[in-house]
């Protein structure tokens, strides 16, 4: 055994020793009550980085609450219920756009300002959010707002927060302000809008879709467009950009002319993001191709734009361009499946992420072969990943399969329209068979639970998993169940 030699003290080391000693000395001074105090502020104080962007994302819900049940938010007299406020507020953070009331009709412009503004906060990240404002007003960011807006933005270390934060603001509004010039120009060239209607419904329908919220200023959502590309194809293309992730948006940046250095993540996005819009349209168009209700009135043409838009639209948000409370229920199946798997990681959109979904398939893939290491794109897949894709798919089927049957006790809607909203909450995507506003306050409550979780969900749980791997100095003895 050799043993490890002494190293003589450094400057750096004696350093150190004088700064713990100090720190001892300072600790020894305290009474007992200042130890106590400050042992309960350790235990308050969140510690890991999911707690604080929980506790964010409550804050801005709760102000958004408080805000919005203000008179001036509410067309009419008096101002909004607290349950109504409340849920409102949760699917605007959690830009999933599950509405109680009719958002044109029941909230002033002040409140639609209101909702926009929770929208751009929640599509962001709150803690993103925090983080840049210490960034622009104070020109440096702490450890916890870096630790907390690199968990939250899945960068890559905390050295470029600040350059992520940056270019999450400058990509955001750049791709909202180009959206809002070409919904504004069609709504003046081909509905007569005046130029500040059309710039009110241009800002806030760019901003709703970038950030995949789905809340519309129409009864009816995008109905009334259902054939008119200008206002559909604009719309999904933002859709699909939010709902790519930006950390798949800076390396096609980086990188859009050399695939070959693009990540296993930028590569599992695009190619299930291609694989899941193109099969969703055409399951979608083919199964409501004769329904009068919702495709068969339309021509050919429109039937297929309406079939893809709905098929964008699915996975990350929710605007609807036809009814979905008349569509077949084995649409609405396959619509839960979309929903669920949703779009890229670190991005506006919702859902378990196609790479979550991506890295169970290829596991399967793999065990089908009798494979030993899952191999993907020619890289080796981390085990560690393999355990978080299964964890978090688990845990987001229990709550979705609890959440069903606990609504489906409250009200006497159908199975698959409980489970429709359940899976459309929970993957804050908001698209709704029309049932949401007749569900009890408890139903509605579950709705809010489900928001909530959803949004921070996969943030939060896979970066908890990962970071709370601990060493592991003893392994018990192999032992092999039965399987099947």
């Amino acid at each position: 055994m050799v043993k490890p030699r002494n190293r003589l003290p450094t400057a750096k080391t004696k350093t150190a020793g004088r700064v713990g000693r100090t720190f001892g000395r300072a600790l020894d001074r305290l009474t007992p009550r200042a130890h106590a105090g400050a042992a309960l502020l350790q235990q308050v104080r969140p510690r890991h980085p999911a707690q604080v962007i929980a506790l964010g994302f409550g804050g801005a819900i709760l102000a958004g609450t408080a805000v919005l049940m203000m008179p001036m938010s509410r067309q009419g007299p008096g101002g909004a219920t607290f349950l109504e406020a409340l849920f409102t507020a949760t699917s605007a953070v959690c830009v999933t756009g599950l509405i109680v009331v009719d958002t044109p009709v029941y909230w002033t412009t002040f409140g639609q300002v209101v909702i926009m503004v929770l929208i751009q906060l929640g599509g962001f990240g709150v803690m993103s959010f925090g983080a840049l404002l210490g960034v622009l007003l104070a020109g440096r960011l702490g450890l916890r707002a870096r630790i907390s807006a690199a968990a939250e933005t899945k960068s890559t270390g905390f050295g470029d927060v600040r350059r992520v934060l940056l270019g999450v603001l400058k990509f955001s509004l750049i791709t909202e302000a180009v959206l809002a010039l070409v919904l504004t120009a069609r709504f003046i060239a081909g509905y007569g809008y005046s130029p500040g209607e059309a710039l009110w419904h241009g800002v806030f329908h760019s901003v709703s879709s970038f950030n995949n919220a789905g809340f519309a200023l129409y009864s009816d959502s995008l109905m009334g467009f259902v054939a008119d590309p200008w206002i559909c194809l604009p719309i999904a293309a933002a859709v699909i950009i939010g709902g790519l992730g930006f950390p798949v948006l800076f390396e096609l940046a980086r990188h859009y002319r050399r695939p070959i250095h693009w990540s296993m993540n930028t590569k599992l996005v695009l190619t299930g993001s291609a694989i899941l819009l193109a099969g969703g349209t055409v399951f979608l168009t083919a199964v409501e191709w004769t329904n009068r209700a919702t495709l068969g009135a339309l021509d050919p043409g429109a039937r297929i734009l309406a079939g893809f838009f709905q098929s964008v639209i699915t996975r990350t948000a929710g605007f609807n361009s036809i009814d979905i409370g008349q569509m077949n229920p084995v649409s609405w199946l396959g619509m839960d499946i979309m929903m669920f798997i949703g779009g890229g990681p670190a991005g506006t959109a919702g859902g378990l992420k196609i790479t979550t979904f991506a890295v169970l398939y290829f596991i399967l893939y793999t065990e089908i072969r009798g494979e030993a290491a899952v191999n993907i794109f020619g890289k080796r897949l981390s085990r560690s990943v393999h355990r978080q894709a299964m964890t978090v798919v688990l845990l987001a089927i229990a709550l979705v399969v609890t959440a069903t049957m606990a609504l489906m006790f409250l009200s006497d809607a159908g199975m698959e329209k409980l489970l429709f909203e359940a899976v459309s909450a929970f993957a804050t995507v908001g698209l709704s068979t029309g049932i949401t506003a007749s569900l009890p306050p408890a139903g509605q409550v579950i709705l809010i639970i489900l928001m909530f979780v959803g949004r921070l969900g996969p943030v939060t749980l896979a970066s908890a998993l990962a970071l709370r791997s601990r060493p592991i100095l003893y392994e018990f003895p192999k032992e092999r169940p039965l399987i099947g």
